[in-house]
């Protein structure tokens, strides 16, 4: 086991990581708390997300907590007024989680200033005067924004998992003690319904053609088989393979932490065609990344069982016959 130390796409689980402090368990374990690592969905049928088919951030961010034993105050919505007061008030006593924002319209990122439909998560550590200042995991720490600005990006228009505007966590509170394995073990029979998510969400949760699955990663291959389009191309090389590789690597270390193997075993193999994509995608070798893909497709399937094998032989039970069986 070869565990990856480093940066990467982990907005909310590095934002969350701050405002939890010395209490912490690191950003690896709350990303694998978040189930971000079990699952694959194509939204639309053509936006390749390596994470489970229905998931969204808000939702990893309310289970990682709970599985920790912490609470904060989500607030959102009305308008750009009244959402600069609240973050003022709020800062006050402590950061605040901000997000999902509008990674395009972060304007001291280089190259911002569109629109782009990438949400993004930052820490808020004060409000002077006209100025926000906060850490941006994405590379940028005592990044500071003009208020007005800040708000623009806050308001995340495009970002279609949220309702209302102006997200924002605050007051972070552990109200119960709970050890990283622990918490770990209690995520995994969750893991386990992510990676069938794609059989049990209602199609009304998701956009109109969306799949999950080996058959959102067998579409995905036709794609690239067909000539895949560049803007989704870019984003499967800036982000996505990237997000997916770091995500099941350290599942895979957490996992093997905790004692099962088996599924670490299976999570170490997706890592590695997720992150041996990389080249070939680049590199227009299209013919190498459907073979990748295909080889990824049943591989959540199995990790499926190994995770449901491995959960009954802790408890001291036999493995189910039947492990794909509501």
């Amino acid at each position: 086991m070869f565990p990856y130390i480093g940066s990467g796409p982990y907005c909310f689980s590095n934002s969350l990581a701050m405002a939890l402090g010395p209490g912490s368990p690191g950003t690896p374990v709350l990303e694998v708390l978040t189930g971000s690592p079990f699952g694959f969905q194509l939204l639309e049928g053509t936006l390749p997300l390596f994470d489970p088919f229905g998931w969204d951030p808000e939702h990893g961010l309310e289970s990682a907590l709970g599985l920790l034993g912490w609470e904060c105050r989500r607030t959102d919505g009305k308008s750009p007024e009244e959402a600069e007061e609240r973050l003022r008030r709020a800062v006050e006593h402590g950061p605040v989680l901000a997000g999902p924002l509008e990674m395009g319209l972060l304007l001291q990122q280089p190259g911002s200033g569109k629109a782009v439909g990438a949400d993004h998560f930052v820490l808020v550590v004060a409000v002077e005067r006209d100025t926000v200042v906060f850490h941006d995991p994405h590379g940028h720490p005592w990044a500071t924004l003009p208020v007005p600005d800040f708000l623009a990006a806050w308001q995340a228009e495009q970002i279609d998992y949220v309702d209302r505007p102006f997200v924002m966590r605050t007051g972070f509170t552990r109200i119960r003690d709970t050890s990283p394995a622990e918490a770990l073990r209690a995520s995994l029979p969750r893991a386990a319904e992510l990676l069938r998510a794609h059989e049990t969400a209602a199609a009304s949760d998701l956009p109109p053609g969306s799949l999950g699955g080996a058959a959102g990663l067998e579409r995905l291959a036709e794609q690239v088989a067909e000539g895949l389009d560049p803007d989704i191309r870019h984003v499967m090389e800036s982000f996505s393979l990237r997000a997916g590789a770091r995500r099941t690597s350290d599942a895979a270390a957490c996992l093997a932490g905790i004692g099962f193997t088996e599924s670490a075993g299976v999570l170490t193999r997706q890592a590695r065609i997720l992150g041996g994509l990389q080249y070939p995608l680049v590199t227009l070798d299209d013919a190498a990344v459907v073979a990748g893909l295909r080889r990824l497709a049943p591989t959540y399937e199995e990790l499926r069982t190994a995770l449901l094998t491995e959960l009954a032989r802790q408890e001291g039970a036999a493995a189910p016959e039947t492990l794909t069986a509501d």
